[in-house]
């Protein structure tokens, strides 16, 4: 009986579908960029969990893994960052059922916050990071998760645009493993 209780639950958590969303911009030249924290948490993930994001749908590349016994997928948008919720939104239309306040996280930088700093927060506005804006313009809500990681600079910047598609540079780079572990 207890076998057979074990058995039911794991079907119906690999029968529960995530997404998680890293939000970038496509291209080797925004690779290492600010920008592309998204991206790589999302290529991390995928490493960890020996699954390939590279299956192209709704503008994406996509890729199916398990993690903690739920059934994700890892979706990087190729749209560009300001266009993150047209790959975002088709991909739930295609997902019946899925609700953006349950199955999805969406992971972006935060200029606001210090370099490698977390912040988790189940709903909320954009914080003026483009992606998200988009994200909650193309499903009509901010009822998501997400997941800011830090990217503030030490010093005053005049144009934020720029930074942000700055490469990290070698100090930072180095630390990124970490960040990105946690």
């Amino acid at each position: 009986e207890t076998v057979f209780y074990w058995l039911l639950t794991t079907i119906y958590c690999l029968l529960l579908l995530m997404l998680i969303v890293g939000l970038g911009n496509p291209g080797a030249e925004y690779e290492w960029t600010r920008h592309n924290l998204g991206f790589m948490l999302v290529d991390s993930l995928a490493e960890q969990a020996r699954c390939q994001v590279k299956r192209t749908e709704c503008r994406a590349l996509v890729g199916q893994t398990v993690l903690e016994g739920r059934k994700v997928e890892l979706v990087k948008p190729q749209t560009y960052m300001n266009l993150s919720g047209e790959s975002v939104a088709c991909l739930l239309r295609k997902r019946e059922g899925l609700k953006p306040s349950a199955d999805l996280l969406v992971v972006s930088d935060d200029i606001a916050l210090p370099f490698g700093t977390l912040r988790l927060r189940p709903s909320g506005s954009s914080g003026g990071q483009k992606g998200l804006k988009n994200i909650i313009s193309a499903l009509g809500t901010d009822e998501f998760m997400r997941l800011r990681v830090g990217i503030k600079p030490d010093h005053p910047v005049s144009d934020t645009a720029a930074f942000v598609l700055e490469r990290f540079p070698g100090a930072q780079r180095g630390q990124l493993e970490k960040v990105l572990g946690r």
